[in-house]
């Protein structure tokens, strides 16, 4: 039997800007941009009880909570911070799988201290992460890692939460079914039309007639009703993608304006690639149009890009297919996906100019 914890920062990039700025301490802080095509990027504890949460647009947090105060993101810092509570991480296991820079699973079945169980190492990291970096976080401890997940949002923030085995049964059977990671608004709904409202409910399906209704994730629905999972602590993971988007302060409606931003946004994409050490064979344009229409166009070669002139190219021929738009377009990305790489680079696809 595994010992797994997943720890999860505590409104990471919010809570960051308010250690560095001791005048946002109690304040409701949005990270992000507060133009009218803004967007939340993540919201401080104290913006929450208003409403506002993370890739909600900026208009619609302000009218939430007409006091919030916006701070441009740092993304270096928070990847700096990310980087030094990893470390802590790496003296307890080496099994570590970062899922962004604000959270990670822990495997310390067997661990570099010898520590008796998962809850004092758990205690332990938290303490250790709030000296070195003056910012509290939710661990969740468990025998597997859909329990840890779902245990480190129980007691947020600052908490921890354990399952230990005996009780892992009736907590799932008690769990509503929104609260099951891995589990989404849609599917969500899609369940309590069919009569599943928590765990107990799920657990009476069958795994055949999960499979029929949600194809192969039914399977890991069927588990996870039963508080089985036997995914690995992975230390390997390693992103299928690279991506870079911008939302634009107004609609962009001229082809030589669209063209411009689509080549600035080629350009911090590459970077990337560069940092990451990769190169893929699949390029993705993706629009979004001022009614919130999303397209997203590809394209595939069957050897890997790495140069930064093949991948405009590519770029911009799936953009002349859309040329002139239909529509205003008020937002741009590319992403370089089916990717082969000498290094991971792990961390989540980071927005520009909100």
């Amino acid at each position: 039997m595994r010992k797994i914890i997943h720890i999860d920062m505590d409104a990471f990039f919010a809570s960051i800007e308010q250690r560095d700025q001791p005048m946002l301490l109690g304040k409701p802080v949005a990270v992000g941009g507060s133009g009218k095509r803004g967007v939340v990027a993540a919201a401080s504890y104290e913006a929450r009880k208003f409403g506002v949460f993370s890739a909600q647009p900026s208009s619609i947090a302000v009218r939430l909570c007409p006091g919030l105060i916006f701070v441009k993101p740092r993304f270096e810092v928070y990847k700096s911070v990310s980087n030094q509570i990893r470390e802590i991480f790496l003296e307890y296991t080496d099994l570590v799988e970062p899922l962004s820079l604000d959270e990670a699973y822990l495997d310390v079945t067997e661990n570099k201290k010898g520590i008796a169980t998962a809850t004092e190492i758990a205690l332990e990291i938290k303490a250790r992460i709030m000296a070195d970096t003056q910012l509290t976080a939710s661990a969740g401890v468990s025998i597997n890692k859909f329990l840890a997940k779902v245990a480190s949002d129980q007691n947020k923030p600052d908490g921890i939460f354990v399952i230990k085995p005996k009780a892992a049964g009736p907590f799932v059977d008690q769990l509503p079914i929104e609260k099951f990671h891995g589990i989404g608004k849609v599917t969500a709904a899609t369940m309590h039309r069919m009569g599943i409202n928590t765990g107990a409910d799920l657990k009476q399906v069958s795994r055949e007639a999960l499979i029929r209704r949600f194809g192969k994730t039914g399977s890991y629905y069927f588990d996870i009703a039963r508080a089985i999972d036997h995914r690995p602590v992975n230390p390997n993971r390693i992103r299928k993608s690279l991506g870079a988007e911008r939302t634009f302060e107004d609609d962009l409606s001229e082809n030589e304006e669209i063209i411009v931003q689509t080549n600035g946004i080629a350009d911090i994409l590459f970077e990337r690639i560069l940092r990451a050490k990769a190169s893929g064979k699949t390029v993705t344009l993706k629009l979004k149009f001022n009614d919130f229409e999303i397209i997203n166009r590809s394209k595939s070669t069957g050897h890997l890009m790495a140069s930064k002139e093949e991948i405009i190219t590519i770029a911009m021929e799936l953009l002349h297919r859309e040329l002139p738009a239909k529509k205003g377009i008020r937002l741009i990305g590319l992403t370089l996906s089916n990717l082969d790489r000498q290094e991971s680079d792990i961390g989540k696809q980071l927005t520009l100019d909100f």
